[in-house]
């Protein structure tokens, strides 16, 4: 008689894959309450340390170790790591992809660690690059030099937090690594209130801001890490396949998935050509247009790319096919009405936001000017966060790079072209030109591919959702017309500063709940949007 067979062990119960809206309903809204702190952030500086030489010395040191993030955390290893982790777990289940995660981290914050080091030897020479016009102010570039230095060791820390968010997105946790940003601008902000406090030098005091954000972030995500398993294990460096194929896909990307961050750099760099505070302007106005960019595609990229990828690697082309018009869909019905009240809404804005101490008049025409330009390419920041994914989650990084290194050679040539007779207002125009270059080249190639293929639903509501955002935009322009003819400097006027604080906050937010409102009204009206979406979307599984 023989023995019953034991039953075989229980395998561990897959990750959750979550509907594309609760993914980016999730991060979307910590994005909202990072960007919300951002703004503080960036309104205490405006207080504190104004438009000028001090505030372009430590635009210009942030910027360098945000620009190396964005190419090798947010755009290159993400673009490389996330489809192979998710292959690897899809197929060989946690232990393996685990072993993966292991490996990239180990090879990742070794060559980080050497970049940094070097960076920080020779950065006098980087800083030549990045900001020439600084040469021209004595004492400008020593000071931007000691800043970058300083904050420099921040790529390390954040690099290595963003591995463990790929490691949580593609396990479909995103609340935690969604929230590490917010406390970066805690910290900055604790920073500079210390500097203030200690009557210190403001600019240093942020730069070891930086740098302890760094620390904090990496921490944050490590303790949810652990909790969901992903104990972190220190190996060897050791060039194994998935990590030669992991730097393969990185290398190409680095040139490319930054466009955006490329960009900026390009600006601020013929910006320091234009004069003192123009990087300053190019940074504010950028800071207020990263909000709607930064809640809508940095959410759906974050959302699109680990769905995306599990359902190719799956087999499932259908669900794919309908994410990516959700995902352009829900794109464009947030973004072009943002573009639009951004464009109508500049001045008051800027005058809200930021004038206040040191932010003089002058300074909020000049970031107005450069707010509208920007919002002009809006929509398309955003859409190519939307399509890249296409293209990552499928393993092709070479295309998107092709793509982005068009736009950037188009940017440059039309920022240099512009600058002489619109200075930094023709730089953010080339931005936004570029950008949209970018998106039709990204969105053109995926059709021919048949990666893209618009369905009847986003033919019928794009047209619709331009027709309510013109209602809304003529909504808004008259309500700020009634406004101005009460109170004609609210929002200041040639040479004088703006009215009180509380009265044009307060009619800033009238005229922005105005437009969501009568867009909101038209969306439904027309059949732009339907109350049934949220509701369908929430019920929705990948």
């Amino acid at each position: 008689m023989s023995l019953p067979t034991p039953p075989a062990p229980p395998e561990a119960p897959r990750p959750q894959v979550p509907s594309l809206f609760r993914a980016f309903a999730t991060v979307g809204s910590y994005t909202m309450l990072s960007r919300i702190t951002g703004f503080v952030r960036e309104i205490l500086t405006a207080t504190y340390l104004g438009a000028g030489a001090v505030s372009d010395a430590f635009f210009i040191a942030f910027q360098l170790p945000n620009l190396f993030r964005s190419l090798f955390a947010e755009g290159a290893f993400s673009a490389g790591f996330v489809p192979i982790f998710s292959q690897r777990l899809e197929k060989d289940g946690q232990a393996r992809a685990k072993e993966f995660a292991d490996e990239a981290f180990a090879v990742l914050g070794a060559v980080l660690l050497l970049f940094t080091v070097l960076m920080i030897l020779i950065m006098p020479a980087v800083l030549y690059l990045m900001a020439p016009g600084f040469g021209r102010v004595p004492g400008q570039m020593e000071r931007a030099t000691e800043l970058a230095r300083i904050a420099f060791p921040y790529l390390l820390f954040v690099s290595l937090t963003m591995l463990q968010s790929g490691v949580l997105n593609a396990l479909g946790h995103y609340a935690v690594a969604a929230a590490a940003p917010v406390l970066l601008n805690i910290t900055l902000i604790a920073a500079l209130l210390i500097g203030v406090g200690a009557d210190g030098d403001r600019a240093v005091y942020l730069a070891w801001g930086v740098f302890a954000a760094g620390v904090v972030q990496f921490v944050w995500l490590w303790a949810e890490y652990r909790r969901v398993g992903m104990h972190l294990k220190l190996v060897r460096p050791r060039l194994t396949p998935d990590v030669k194929l992991l730097l393969m896909r990185m290398l190409p990307v680095a040139f490319g998935a930054g466009i955006y961050q490329i960009n900026l750099v390009v600006n601020k760099n013929i910006a320091s050509l234009v004069g003192e505070g123009a990087v300053s302007w190019i940074n504010y106005a950028d800071r207020v247009n990263l909000l709607p960019v930064g809640i809508f595609g940095v959410a759906i990229g974050v959302a699109l790319l680990p769905l995306l990828a599990r359902q190719i690697q799956a087999g499932n082309e259908a669900a794919a096919l309908a994410n990516q018009n959700r995902a352009i869909e829900v794109s464009l019905l947030l973004t072009i009405p943002a573009a639009a009240g951004i464009a109508v809404l500049s001045e008051p804005i800027t005058s809200v936001l930021f004038e206040h101490g040191a932010f003089t008049p002058e300074d909020r025409v000049a970031v107005a000017s450069a707010l509208l330009a920007f919002s002009i390419g809006l929509p398309a920041y955003v859409l190519n966060k939307a399509l890249t994914p296409g293209f990552f989650g499928r393993h092709d990084t070479k295309t998107p790079v092709k793509a982005s290194a068009t736009a950037l050679v188009v940017n440059i040539v039309i920022a240099v072209g512009l600058m002489k007779s619109f200075g930094h207002v023709g730089i953010a125009l080339a931005t936004s030109v570029s950008a949209w270059l970018n998106a039709s080249v990204l969105a053109v190639i995926l059709y021919r591919r048949k990666h893209l293929q618009p369905d009847a639903r986003l033919k019928r509501r794009l047209p619709r959702v331009i027709l309510a955002t013109a209602i809304m935009t003529a909504a808004v322009y008259f309500g700020l017309q009634v406004i101005l003819d009460r109170y004609w400097a609210l929002f200041g006027a040639p040479g004088a500063a703006s009215g009180n604080n509380l009265t044009r906050g307060f009619a800033l937010m009238v005229l922005i709940g105005l437009g969501g409102l009568v867009f909101a009204v038209s969306a439904l009206v027309l059949g732009a949007a339907e109350r049934s979406d949220l509701a369908n979307l929430r019920r929705k599984r990948a």
